[in-house]
C-alpha cells in the first residue's frame, strides 16, 4: 500500500503558530513519526505540504492510479475548497481526513468540512496522533 499525506495551508508553521491549539510539534516531526509507523506497517508514503490550493489539487490529481489511499489535512480549506472536494472525488482510493485539532468545538465555521463528504473517514482532536491513527486505519 502507498499512501500520499498531504497538508494544507499554514501547516508548514506547526510548533510556531499557536501551539495552545496545534501542539509544540513541528511539520517534520509529525512526518517522521508517520515515516516510522508506516514502515512498520508495510505502507509507503509520500509527503506535501503546500499554502497553493493549486498545487494540492494538481498532487490529487497526479496521485490517481500512483497511491492506494490519501491522508489529508486540509486545514482552512476543509471549510472553503469545493475544488478540494472534487479532486477527491476524482481519486480512486481510500481517503482520510486529519484535523489536529477538534474542529466541533472551535468557531462556528471550522465545523463544517467539505472534505469530510469523501473521506472514509474523519479524525479530529488527537493532535498528531492523528495521522498515525489514519495509517492504522489503512494498514489493517
Amino acid at each position: 500500500m502507498n499512501v500520499l499525506i498531504l497538508n494544507g495551508p499554514n501547516l508548514n508553521l506547526l510548533g510556531k503558530r499557536e501551539p495552545d491549539i496545534y501542539g509544540h510539534e513541528t511539520l517534520a516531526d509529525i512526518e517522521n513519526a508517520i515515516r516510522h509507523r508506516a514502515f512498520d506497517k508495510g505502507v509507503g508514503t509520500d509527503f506535501l505540504q503546500t499554502n497553493h490550493e493549486g498545487v494540492m489539487l494538481d498532487r490529487i490529481h497526479e496521485a490517481r492510479g500512483r497511491f492506494d489511499a490519501i491522508v489529508i489535512n486540509p486545514a482552512a480549506w476543509s471549510h472553503t475548497s469545493v475544488a478540494l472536494l472534487d479532486a477527491l472525488k476524482a481519486f480512486e482510493g481510500q481517503v482520510v481526513e486529519v484535523h489536529l485539532s477538534n474542529i466541533h468545538t472551535r468557531e462556528a465555521f471550522r465545523h463544517h468540512s467539505y472534505v469530510s463528504a469523501r473521506a472514509e473517514a474523519v479524525i479530529a482532536g488527537m493532535g498528531s496522533f492523528g495521522y498515525l491513527a489514519a495509517i492504522d486505519f489503512l494498514a489493517r
